[in-house]
């Protein structure tokens, strides 16, 4: 038997605010070989670095129950639809990674992601959240072509944009560098928010943290400090529109 795709810290508080970092772990279950180098394992092809630590901080010492992923998006990502290609890759960034090359892709999404989303749903249907954040971080640099991402924060979002647009002002108020459907577009990526937020109708806050900006642990509290306030003045102002 496989580990729990995910860990939960701390007890939503219903209607609150909850959280979720489908990106969080570079854990490759037991008995799983990937094929690549381990130095590839520490950086953004495995994981969103920082994550785990903002969202842990968030549940710990803001009040904001989090589920925080256990296993690497190279092993399944837990950020895409069942069903697409891109939810078990055989290249990431230019790199090949032999050992899903003929993978059990039904096997993977049985073990990993259909718990993983079932337990968030269930998270969701128990807590009635007014607020979802989902947890992410990027890259300083895009590595694919070297362009440089100026943002310090960015905000996605498909469809509901309510959240986002309140969230946008208050982090460029705190004096930072904020995109806008930036450094990707919610457009084209938020399986989690579309399924877990847009589809319960329930406003969310889709916060891409630059990595190097949370890479230490010091760096995570103070972004979970901000990511909170930010949460916090967010939801009072949906609640007072």
């Amino acid at each position: 038997m496989s580990e729990q795709p995910f860990i939960r810290i701390g007890s939503p508080t219903r209607g609150g605010i909850i959280a979720i970092a489908d990106h969080a772990s570079n854990r490759v279950p037991e008995g799983m070989e990937l094929g690549i180098p381990a130095e590839l394992m520490d950086q953004h092809i495995a994981l969103d670095i920082g994550t785990a630590g903002v969202a842990e901080r968030l549940a710990r010492k803001h009040g904001i129950a989090a589920q925080i992923a256990q296993v690497s998006r190279l092993v399944i990502d837990l950020h895409r639809n069942e069903g697409e290609d891109a939810l078990v890759v055989t290249s990431s960034d230019g790199h090949t990674i032999p050992g899903n090359i003929g993978a059990d892709i039904e096997r993977r999404t049985a073990l990993y992601h259909r718990p993983y989303h079932e337990a968030f749903a269930q998270m969701v249907a128990e807590a009635q959240p007014s607020l979802i954040l989902a947890i992410h971080s990027f890259t300083p640099v895009m590595g694919s072509t070297g362009e440089e991402r100026p943002w310090d924060v960015g905000l996605l979002h498909n469809q509901d944009d309510r959240a986002a647009r309140i969230a946008i002002d208050l982090f460029a108020e705190m004096g930072l560098t904020v995109g806008d459907n930036e450094p990707y577009s919610g457009k084209q990526l938020n399986a989690t928010m579309d399924r877990h937020a847009e589809a319960n109708g329930i406003p969310y806050l889709t916060i891409e943290m630059r990595q190097d900006l949370i890479a230490r642990r010091s760096q995570q509290a103070v972004w979970a400090d901000r990511v909170a306030l930010v949460a916090d003045q967010t939801l009072a102002a949906l609640s007072s529109a």
